[in-house]
C-alpha cells in the first residue's frame, strides 16, 4: 500500500482523527469484563477477550446483540453501561508509542481527535483519564451524529471541528469499518495494529498505507512538512 500523502506539491494533511479502541488503547480486557457481566446477569457462560474482540468495533448495541442472542439488547446495554465505569480505566492501556507520537503531532500544530463507535461518553473518560484531554479536544460518538461507522457522517463531523476540510484530514484506525467509513468520506486512511479486532481483514478493504508502528504516523506526517 503507498502512503495517503502525496509528498511534493500535491495534497498535504493538516489535522488527524483516530479510531480508540484497537488503534490507540488496548481495551479488550474491559470490554471483556462487561460484556461477560451482562452475559452472567442472563445465565450465560463467560467468554475468553479473545473470542469477543472478534466483534468489537461496531458499536454497543450490535456487540451485545451478538453475544447476548435472544436477549433483551436494550437491557443488556443499560446493564453494560452501568457496570462499565467499574472496570474501563483500569482494563484500558494506550498501545506502544502513542502518546509520543501524539505529543510530536501536538507539537507542531496538528489538530487532532477521536471519532469511535465506542459509546462516546466512555471514550471521553478514557481519554481524560489516560491524560490524553488536551491532545484529542475532539471526541465524537455515534451518539453525535446519530449513526455509527462505516457512515462517513462521525468522521466529516470530525474533520469539521478540527477545523480542517476532509481534502485536508487523515483517519488511523484498525479495521475494515474504518477503512469503509473513510473511503465513504474522502478521507486518507491509514491502519495501526493490524488483526486486534473483527472477523475481517482490513488490508482487504484498501486502506492508503498499512503501518508497522505507530510512531510512523509522525515520521511520515512531519516529512511531508519539508518535501
Amino acid at each position: 500500500m503507498e502512503t495517503g500523502i502525496r509528498m511534493g506539491n500535491l495534497l498535504m494533511i493538516r489535522g488527524v482523527l483516530f479510531d480508540f479502541d484497537g488503534t490507540l488503547a488496548d481495551s479488550f480486557d474491559a470490554i471483556a469484563a462487561s460484556m461477560n457481566h451482562v452475559r452472567a446477569s442472563f445465565g450465560l457462560p463467560a467468554m475468553t477477550v479473545e473470542s469477543i474482540r472478534k466483534y468489537v468495533g461496531h458499536g454497543l448495541e450490535s456487540l451485545l446483540a451478538e453475544l447476548c442472542p435472544g436477549f433483551d439488547t436494550a437491557l443488556a446495554v443499560a446493564r453494560y453501561r452501568a457496570h462499565h465505569p467499574s472496570v474501563m480505566l483500569a482494563g484500558t492501556k494506550l498501545f506502544p508509542g502513542v502518546l509520543d507520537t501524539l505529543v510530536r503531532l501536538k507539537q507542531h500544530g496538528y489538530p487532532m481527535g477521536v471519532c469511535s463507535n465506542k459509546t462516546v461518553a466512555f471514550t471521553k473518560s478514557l481519554v481524560a483519564g489516560l491524560g490524553l484531554a488536551e491532545l484529542l479536544p475532539v471526541v465524537l460518538g455515534p451518539e453525535d451524529v446519530g449513526i455509527p461507522k462505516p457512515d462517513p457522517a462521525m468522521l466529516i463531523e470530525g474533520c469539521k471541528r478540527l477545523g480542517v476540510p476532509i481534502s485536508e484530514g487523515l483517519y488511523i484506525g484498525d479495521m475494515s469499518v474504518d477503512v469503509l467509513a473513510s473511503k465513504a468520506a474522502g478521507l486518507p486512511v491509514w491502519l495501526v495494529n493490524v488483526g486486534l479486532a473483527g472477523t475481517e481483514d482490513p488490508r482487504l478493504a484498501g486502506p492508503d498505507r498499512i503501518l508497522n508502528h505507530f510512531s510512523e504516523i509522525a515520521d511520515l506526517l512531519l516529512a511531508q512538512e519539508h518535501a
